[in-house]
């Protein structure tokens, strides 16, 4: 296992809170080293995590609208600010929402506002993996795309318009054919297929840049978790492998107008990377993860999660946050005290959440350990 010495780490040195969820009022001024937050079940911890995600680029751990992030008995606006060091460089950034402003998020970065959180991009990331995404690898593969897009996100801040501008064509699309009909709006039909085409096409391609990077990092990763072989599994995709991806566009595009009729009764398109899947396999076993233990699931999902952060750490030039949600609980001992070698070894700041605090005895004196109880954050050691 290749260590990451040389890369400086992404860290949160200050962290206030103000009507985040549960949180009135928080002050949370941690080292460098990772966090351990434990607590029981509804004390605060995953809001934590989720206020930390929000410092990164994108919609948060959760995915949650600004106006679900307000705590409940507040007056609907909230605030998260926050110094971030990176090496030799500090960057403060706040982000929030006021009522009445919309749905959007504002967000400063050394005092300016910027124009949404990609501007964050710049010097900020963060990986995670929550319970939320326990079934990922054996239910439908809309999850695993979204995760997939995530990861070819941190590589290229771009591939989150190009998914954007895809689905917006592609919803209109589907509105056309179900409602006004074929006939009276080829031409508009097909300016958005040419849309679909080329923004699909790029959406391919770099999500098989994020797996062909995965893979590598994954390789450099713990012997102690089982590696997952990755895949993907769509039209589009596959023709890129043999196809120059001008030719590519070509057939999506001609593909998806024979389809008019077919998707009319459809409702939808059934074409294009919207139908493709993220393929995990247990290498070692040659066995696809969905037919996988539940414990074997989690080690795999570790796997990736460490794999997507060494990626991140070789494309970026810097090690990225690490926001574990209630993963302790679900390995051993021994399973406990690798992760922790791990993370140490990427040097990841690390934050983690358990119900207690033994679960990060293995983590000794090289994690800061937090009681959460009643908007409160106690350091412990």
């Amino acid at each position: 296992m290749s260590a990451l010495k040389s890369i400086s780490s992404l860290a949160v040195v200050r962290l206030r809170l103000t009507g985040f969820r549960s949180y009135g009022h928080l002050a949370l001024d941690p080292e460098k080293r990772p966090v351990a937050l434990f607590g029981p079940n509804g004390a605060g911890k995953t809001n934590l995590l989720e206020a930390v995600s929000l410092l990164a680029p994108g919609r948060g751990l959760r995915r949650a609208r600004p106006l679900e992030l307000a705590q409940k008995d507040g007056n609907g606006g909230w605030a998260v600010a926050a110094s971030l060091v990176c090496g030799a460089e500090r960057y403060d950034v706040g982000t929030g929402f006021e009522p009445g402003d919309g749905e959007r998020r504002q967000v400063r970065i050394d005092g300016q506002s910027a124009r949404g959180a990609t501007a964050l991009s710049g010097f900020s990331a963060a990986v995670w993996l929550t319970p939320a995404m326990d079934r990922l690898l054996a239910e439908g593969p809309g999850a695993r795309r979204k995760l997939l897009d995530r990861v070819a996100f941190g590589f290229d801040p771009g591939h989150a318009g190009r998914v954007t501008a895809y689905e917006k064509a592609m919803s209109e699309r589907a509105r056309l054919l179900t409602g006004q009909g074929m006939r009276a709006d080829a031409a508009w039909l097909s300016g958005l297929e040419e849309i679909m085409a080329a923004k699909g096409v790029a959406v391919a391609a770099a999500r098989r840049e994020a797996v062909k990077r995965l893979q590598e990092a994954m390789a450099q990763g713990p012997d102690s978790f089982p590696r997952p072989q990755l895949g993907l599994a769509g039209s589009v995709e596959e023709d890129l492998q043999t196809s120059p991806a001008v030719e590519v566009e070509d057939k999506l595009r001609d593909g998806l107008q024979r389809a008019r009729q077919r998707d009319r009764e459809y409702g939808g398109a059934s074409l294009g990377p919207h139908r493709s899947d993220l393929v995990v396999r247990h290498a070692a076993k040659d066995m696809s993860a969905a037919l996988c233990s539940t414990g074997e699931q989690k080690a795999l999902l570790v796997s990736l999660v460490l794999g997507w952060a060494r990626a991140l750490a070789d494309s970026r030039g810097f090690v990225p946050l690490v926001l574990l949600d209630e993963v302790a609980a679900h390995l051993d001992e021994l399973r406990r005290a690798q992760l922790f070698e791990a993370l140490d070894d990427l040097g990841a700041q690390t934050w983690a959440t358990g119900t207690d605090a033994h679960l990060f005895s293995a983590w000794g004196g090289r994690a800061q350990l937090f009681r959460v109880e009643a908007g409160r954050a106690i350091l412990m050691n």
